[in-house]
C-alpha cells in the first residue's frame, strides 16, 4: 500500500511566521511586566511609604445646656491632626468633613480647608464647634439629662478626608480617611476623655 503523500498549504505556511511573531511579542510583554514589578518592589523597599491618616488629638466640651423644653445648646472644640509620616512625599487633604452628633442626632457638621502637608510634617485643625439651639425629641432629652446626671457624655464622630499622595515615581495614590468614633467627656468640667480615633490601621 503506497503512503500516504503530506501537503501543506500555502496559508498554513505563511500561518507560522505569524505564530512565532506573536510568541515572541507575548514573551517581551511578560518580561517587560516582570520587570516592572520588580522595579516598583525595589522602589517601595527604597521609598518605604507610609499612609497619611487622620486623628482627634484633643478636645473639650466648652459648654453644654438643655433646658425644660428640650432645647440643646452645646459648644465643643475638637483638634484634629493631618499627618504625614513620609520622607520623601508631600500630601494633600481635601473635602474634609465630619459630622458631630449627639443621641442621633446631627448637632455640628465640622468642614476644614484643603491643605497640604509637607514631608514627616503635620497639620492641625482646630474645630470651634458652637450649635444652635437643638430641639430634641423627649426620650433625647432624657439620654442627655441623664448622661449630665452621670458626668458623661458621648458624641460621635463621623466623616472623611480625601488624601493624595505620591510615592516617588511609582505614582501618585488617593484615597479616602474615615474616622468613626466616639468623643467621650465629662460634662461637669468639659474635660475629655482620651480614647483611640483616627483613620491610621491599627
Amino acid at each position: 500500500m503506497a503512503p500516504k503523500s503530506k501537503f501543506s498549504t500555502s496559508r498554513e505556511r505563511a500561518t507560522n511566521p505569524l505564530m512565532w511573531c506573536g510568541a515572541i511579542i507575548c514573551t517581551i510583554l511578560t518580561i517587560a511586566v516582570i520587570i516592572g514589578g520588580i522595579v516598583t518592589f525595589i522602589g517601595y523597599l527604597v521609598i518605604h511609604p507610609r499612609v497619611p491618616y487622620v486623628s482627634v488629638m484633643d478636645a473639650h466640651l466648652d459648654h453644654i445646656q438643655i433646658d425644660y423644653e428640650g432645647i440643646l445648646e452645646i459648644q465643643v472644640t475638637i483638634l484634629i491632626r493631618a499627618q504625614n509620616g513620609n520622607e520623601k512625599a508631600h500630601a494633600s487633604f481635601s473635602d474634609s468633613s465630619y459630622s458631630l452628633s449627639l443621641n442621633r442626632e446631627v448637632v455640628a457638621q465640622l468642614v476644614a480647608p484643603p491643605s497640604e502637608v509637607g514631608k514627616n510634617s503635620s497639620v492641625d485643625f482646630n474645630y470651634v464647634v458652637p450649635s444652635s439651639p437643638i430641639p430634641l425629641r423627649p426620650d433625647q432629652a432624657e439620654d442627655v439629662d441623664a448622661g449630665l446626671k452621670k458626668d458623661l457624655i458621648i458624641f460621635d464622630l463621623k466623616g472623611s478626608s480625601r488624601v493624595r499622595w505620591r510615592i516617588g515615581s511609582l505614582g501618585s495614590v488617593r484615597y479616602l480617611c474615615r474616622l468613626d468614633c466616639q468623643l467621650r467627656f465629662h460634662p461637669l468640667n468639659g474635660t475629655y476623655i482620651p480614647s483611640r480615633c483616627s483613620s491610621k490601621a491599627k
